[in-house]
C-alpha cells in the first residue's frame, strides 16, 4: 500500500468516526427532548364557536395530540365525556376543551314540565344564575281596582333552572313603560300547577323577577302569608 492509499484509508476512517459522532449527538438530542416532552396523548380542540348552554356534538371538536406533561388534568381526552352535557360558557374556536367548561344537562323528573320565559337581565341576578340553580320566582301586580295597593307575590319557591339562552335585545311596551332592554330566555322544571302560575305571571304581571336561593334550604317562606307583600305591611 503506497502513501496515497494510506492517506485515503485514514481519511475514510476519520469520516466514519465523524459520522458516528454526529449520529451519537443526534441520539443524545432526541433522548433529551423525549425526556423533557414525554409521551403524547389525545386531546380535543373546539373547532367552531359553541353558544352557552347549548348541547354538545362531536363534530364541534377536533382531535389533536400533545405532550402529556403539558396537558392540564381537566382536559377532555375522550369525547364520550361530552355526552348529555352542555356548555356553561361561550366556547371559542381554537380553545382546548376542559371538563370545567361543560356540565350535565339537567333532566326533567316525573311530573315536571319544562317552561321558558324571558327574564330581564337586570332582574335575573345579573348573570349569576346557571343551569341546575334554584330560584324563587316573584311577580308584581297592580291593584285589581282603583285605589287597591300593588302586590308582590312569590309565585314559585325553589324552581329548578334547566337552561339559559342568549342575551337578547327586546322592546317592552306597556301603558306604564316603553323602553328598550335586554332579556334572556330561562327554562324551568316545574309542576303542572307551578307552570300555570308562571304562565299567568308572565302574561299579566308588571314585572317578573328571580331570586337565587340555596338548593339545600329551599326558598319557601316560613309562613304561608309571607308569599304576598304589600307596602302597607310595613306600616
Amino acid at each position: 500500500m503506497n502513501s496515497r492509499q494510506r492517506r485515503g484509508v485514514i481519511l475514510l476512517l476519520l469520516s466514519v468516526l465523524c459520522a458516528l459522532g454526529a449520529f451519537a449527538g443526534v441520539l443524545t438530542v432526541i433522548s433529551d427532548v423525549n425526556s423533557k416532552v414525554g409521551p403524547e396523548v389525545t386531546a380535543y380542540r373546539v373547532s367552531e364557536n359553541v353558544a352557552p348552554y347549548a348541547p354538545l356534538k362531536a363534530d364541534q371538536f377536533e382531535k389533536i395530540t400533545m405532550p402529556k406533561r403539558w396537558l392540564s388534568s381537566t382536559a377532555v381526552t375522550d369525547l364520550r365525556q361530552i355526552e348529555g352535557r352542555i356548555a356553561v360558557t361561550q366556547l371559542r374556536a381554537g380553545s382546548l376543551l376542559q371538563n370545567d367548561m361543560i356540565v350535565e344537562r339537567p333532566e326533567l323528573k316525573p311530573g315536571e314540565q319544562e317552561i321558558a320565559i324571558m327574564i330581564d337581565s337586570a332582574t335575573g341576578v345579573a348573570g349569576k344564575i346557571t343551569p341546575g340553580a334554584s330560584v324563587n320566582i316573584y311577580a308584581t301586580f297592580a291593584g285589581e281596582k282603583k285605589g287597591d295597593p300593588s302586590q308582590s307575590r312569590l309565585i314559585v319557591a325553589g324552581a329548578r333552572v334547566l337552561s339559559i339562552g342568549k342575551l337578547t335585545p327586546i322592546s317592552d311596551s306597556s301603558d306604564r313603560a316603553s323602553r328598550a332592554t335586554n332579556a334572556v330566555p330561562i327554562s324551568f322544571a316545574l309542576s303542572h300547577l307551578d307552570t300555570q302560575r308562571v304562565t299567568y305571571a308572565d302574561s299579566f304581571a308588571e314585572h317578573v323577577r328571580l331570586a337565587l336561593v340555596s338548593p339545600v334550604t329551599g326558598g319557601a317562606p316560613a309562613q304561608p302569608g309571607d308569599r304576598t307583600y304589600t307596602l302597607d305591611k310595613d306600616k
